[in-house]
């Protein structure tokens, strides 16, 4: 039976579709293709705004799960041409669906999707909506990562962070000790992002060079790090609900540089990192950064000044940072169609193991 598998990936970055096709019969993954398909700046646009409570949610949610779904198609097939295949050579497609609520403590993490349309499009079986089980056993429902981690990224001999930085910045605790743990540290790239789209006009501060212009406000990070999410013990999970502009710019200074701003939430995305590594890892060997923060020198940075040991990215591992959490979702994919579990219930605090996600046949 086939062990080639596509994941798809498209995070609350809302910056486009990653996709890998990878072969799981070597005892680690090799990717064979991947691809990023951007979001036209409407589509982003129209998923921020359902992000927020607004008028005729439900058609829009269901016309941009069409529109998504097509994408997440053509993503699928691309990466197998590329990789010069026929989609009957792949076994099934992984697909997370794209986040717009996720409130796991009122029981639910709503993600965009068609799988049936992409099974229809692709001529391939699609396991989706990995979420919903693990949160109906009492978890979050996130992070779903550190299974896959703990299987292709454990050392027995090295304390290991893999900590993903996209809109969110979440990690997966490896110590050669006790089981692999992981949690959602807070903002990630979520905040840059939004305030360099309103300043810049651009969807994000390339290489965080317009925050290493400004100067940190001291007084404007003691009160965003006094967000309640961040004293809480992991298990724990967070989205957009907790961390946008809407929340940032009450606190903000009048008159306030807003290159000084930006250094801030880049200070801000920082510390909460090595805040929450610090208070529930102790001190890592290693820590080995993916998702796009990977790509921001200065938040990087940050990162290897605040962290011990050494700091760098999973590229430095064989696995490509912008792959990384695509090629989960494969392996999440592999792990439903086995019959076995895909969660950590130290990760998301669910009662117990269980097989996640949804299939849609061919």
């Amino acid at each position: 039976m086939s062990e080639l598998f596509v994941g798809l990936m498209s995070g609350t970055s809302l910056d486009g579709v990653d996709a890998v096709l990878a072969d799981f019969a070597p005892a680690i993954p090799r990717v064979l293709a991947s691809t990023c398909l951007p979001y036209p700046a409407a589509l982003r646009q129209s998923l921020l705004e359902l992000n927020l409570a607004g008028h005729d949610e439900l058609r829009r949610a269901s016309e941009l799960s069409v529109e998504l779904a097509r994408r997440y198609a053509e993503a699928s097939l691309a990466v197998i041409a590329q990789a010069g295949l026929e989609p009957v050579a792949v076994r099934a497609i992984g697909c997370h669906g794209q986040t717009v609520r996720h409130q796991p403590a009122a029981g639910y993490s709503l993600q965009l999707n068609q799988p049936a349309l992409i099974a229809e499009l692709t001529g391939l079986a699609v396991v989706s909506d990995f979420r919903s089980r693990d949160i109906a056993a009492g978890g979050q429902g996130a992070p779903l990562v550190p299974a896959f981690h703990d299987q292709v990224l454990r050392s027995a001999g090295r304390h290991r962070i893999v900590l993903n930085v996209g809109g969110i910045a979440n990690l997966s605790d490896l110590a050669p000790d006790r089981p692999t743990r992981g949690f959602d540290t807070g903002p990630g790239n979520m905040l840059l992002d939004a305030w360099a789209a309103r300043h810049l006009g651009k969807t994000y501060d390339a290489g965080g060079a317009w925050a290493a212009q400004g100067a940190v406000l001291p007084k404007l990070l003691d009160r965003l790090l006094a967000h309640p999410f961040l004293a809480l013990a992991a298990p724990k999970s967070c989205g957009r609900e907790e961390f946008h502009l809407g929340w940032v710019e009450p606190m903000i200074p009048a008159g306030a540089d807003p290159a000084d701003v930006q250094a801030t939430l880049l200070e801000l995305t920082a510390r909460t990192i090595c805040d929450a590594i610090a208070r529930e890892c102790g001190k890592p060997d290693e820590t080995w950064v993916c998702g796009g923060g990977v790509h921001n020198t200065r938040l990087m940075e940050r990162l290897a000044a605040l962290l011990p040991g050494t700091v760098g990215s999973t590229a430095e591992l064989g696995l490509s940072p912008d792959d990384l959490e695509a090629l989960a979702f494969a392996w999440l994919a592999r792990q439903t169609l086995r019959g076995l579990p895909g969660n950590l219930p130290e990760a998301s605090g669910a009662r117990g193991p269980r097989v996640l996600g949804s299939i849609t046949p061919a």
